[in-house]
């Protein structure tokens, strides 16, 4: 039975593009004692240099479409500004924290998505494994692994790839070398009944909870998929999965 503790924090793009909220971030993720892992966003800071550089931004059902110039955009963005300011950040705070994608070291490999009811997304990757070895090995010597949202197909494209989906994958390549805990940290408290009540917030949630949720129309648009990754965690071996606010205590 594995028993050393080890956390894989997911965070989105209003985290990383609020100072205050970063910072706070930062020092608490700092404080996570024993091995950790970070996987981020950064969708916004996309679509602001997107516009800065008259691309369009497309979006379907919560996707970015990612064409060519797209692509160029969301790898300078994930993989370069937002990824080592974290690095940078978390240097300073005293981890020793390195910055990758999926495709370093070959970690995280995809396939392009294929067409979805006519749609093309472009360069958009499905994950399809994560090398838990190698992770692992990094893990083992002292570093803090920072992934940002890119992979690769193994043919030589960068794919964008959905960081949540990046986040349960590496979770799951983990669980047999660590006791994993996977977070999404957000917002909000967590799941709501009513996004608009604090005091609807839902402690715990089992996968029949979450098909009746889902059915009643209270789980929709964004937090799906993080229940769907939360729940694939679970049956892939991970210990537990927390979804809610960027304030965390170890």
């Amino acid at each position: 039975m594995n028993t050393e503790n080890l956390t894989v924090l997911k965070i989105g793009g209003a985290v990383v593009e609020d100072e205050p909220s970063l910072d706070r971030l930062v020092r608490d993720f700092a404080a996570i004692p024993g091995p950790k892992v970070l996987v981020h966003g950064g969708g916004r800071s996309a679509t602001a240099l997107a516009g800065q550089l008259g691309v369009e931004t497309r979006m379907v059902e919560g996707r970015r479409v990612t064409d060519d110039e797209m692509l160029r955009i969301v790898t300078m963005v994930y993989g370069g500004l937002v990824n080592k300011n974290i690095v940078a950040r978390l240097q300073a705070a005293g981890v020793n924290a390195l910055g990758m994608t999926g495709a370093d070291m070959d970690i995280i490999r995809s396939h392009r998505r294929p067409l979805r009811n006519g749609i093309d997304y472009g360069w958009v990757g499905d994950v399809e494994r994560a090398d838990g070895q190698r992770l692992a090995t990094l893990i083992h010597e002292g570093t803090t692994p920072v992934i940002a949202p890119l992979t690769h197909d193994g043919q030589g494209h960068l794919l964008n790839t959905n960081a949540d989906t990046m986040a349960q994958t590496v979770a799951c390549a983990l669980a047999s070398r660590f006791r994993v805990t996977l977070r999404f940290a957000f917002e909000k408290r967590g799941v709501m009944r009513d996004a608009n009540d604090p005091k609807s917030f839902i402690p715990h949630i089992t996968e029949q909870d979450f098909l009746r949720l889902r059915d009643e129309g209270v789980v929709y648009g964004g937090m799906l998929p993080k229940l769907e990754n939360a729940l694939q965690a679970i049956r892939s071996g991970v210990a537990e999965v927390r979804i809610g606010e960027t304030r965390i205590t170890a």
